[in-house]
């Protein structure tokens, strides 16, 4: 089987392990920001669109070319055309829209839904994917719930997000059905509006070691 692109970009996910999930209020931290990540061994972030920093800050991010960068908060396909024009490698959305699923086929581009039940995963399954997001997942059962989710669903991988920290992510990782956990820990809105960047880069290193842990 030929190996597509987005099939690439999900093997750097895993690789990775951890997906710095951002906020971003002002798109001139943005660079400041990609530095620490990258300096702390985590050259990747899932950029939201919750503010209107968001999309601006995934062009500067992209157009550096040495970061792996995707859209949070996706919520229709208007959005998705906007962030693949800005370049994202993937895309990611709370929730399970079909219509954002088809536009992200539709550009080639890697697209990771959110679901939260059975009946959200076989519907992901249906429109073929094999990659999905477990949101929120501290409050929906975590790692053991999606393990649960994974017995009918052997060949589905997913990536836990929501209530994903320091303490508990080598445990996610360490699930054969977890192939990246995304969390904002290492790099708050609050680190980031108080420009702590050499403690955000301290934290990505701290958290690119859990993933060497976690995958011995």
């Amino acid at each position: 089987m030929t190996q597509t692109s987005e099939d690439s970009v999900l093997l750097r996910l895993e690789h990775l392990g951890i997906v710095p999930v951002i906020v971003l209020d002002d798109v001139v931290h943005a660079t400041d920001l990609a530095d620490a990540l990258e300096s702390g061994g985590l050259p990747v972030a899932e950029v939201t669109l919750r503010t209107d920093a968001g999309l601006q800050t995934i062009r500067r991010l992209c157009d550096r070319g040495d970061m792996l960068v995707g859209a949070g908060t996706v919520l229709n396909a208007e959005q998705v055309d906007l962030v693949v024009e800005a370049g994202v490698s993937f895309v990611v959305s709370p929730g399970l829209s079909i219509e954002v699923v088809e536009r992200c086929l539709h550009h080639n581009v890697a697209v990771i839904p959110g679901i939260a039940t059975a009946t959200e995963l076989q519907a992901a399954v249906a429109a073929g994917l094999s990659h999905v997001k477990f949101f929120p997942a501290g409050k929906l059962g975590g790692r053991s719930m999606i393990e649960t989710l994974a017995e009918p669903f052997p060949d589905v991988r997913f990536m836990p997000s929501g209530g994903v920290n320091a303490a508990n992510v080598s445990d996610f990782l360490a699930s054969p059905s977890i192939f990246a956990a995304g969390g904002s820990w290492m790099a708050t809105k609050a680190l980031i509006a108080s420009q702590q960047f050499d403690e955000i880069a301290r934290l990505a290193r701290e958290a690119s070691s859990l993933v060497r842990v976690a995958s011995r």
